[in-house]
């Protein structure tokens, strides 16, 4: 008869534990977390860099005066 223990779960019997997971998926692991990088740095770069001005007006005409008379 088979003991239970052997069917039981454990983390000893996943590939990828303790430091055993391959180079193909450590390589791709670190180029998801390369590339989550970059699309960050390129989206806080475009949004630095395209910040709208609020002000509405020029020298001739200064700003629109929304105070009631």
């Amino acid at each position: 008869m088979k003991s239970n223990m052997d069917d039981e779960l454990s983390l000893d019997k996943i590939d990828d534990y303790n430091n055993k997971e391959s180079k193909e998926k450590r390589r791709t692991v670190l180029l998801v977390i390369i590339f989550c990088l970059v699309v960050g740095a390129v989206f806080s770069y475009i949004k630095y860099n395209n910040e709208v001005d609020d002000y509405v007006g020029s020298e001739q005409a200064p700003g629109i005066d929304i105070s009631k008379k």
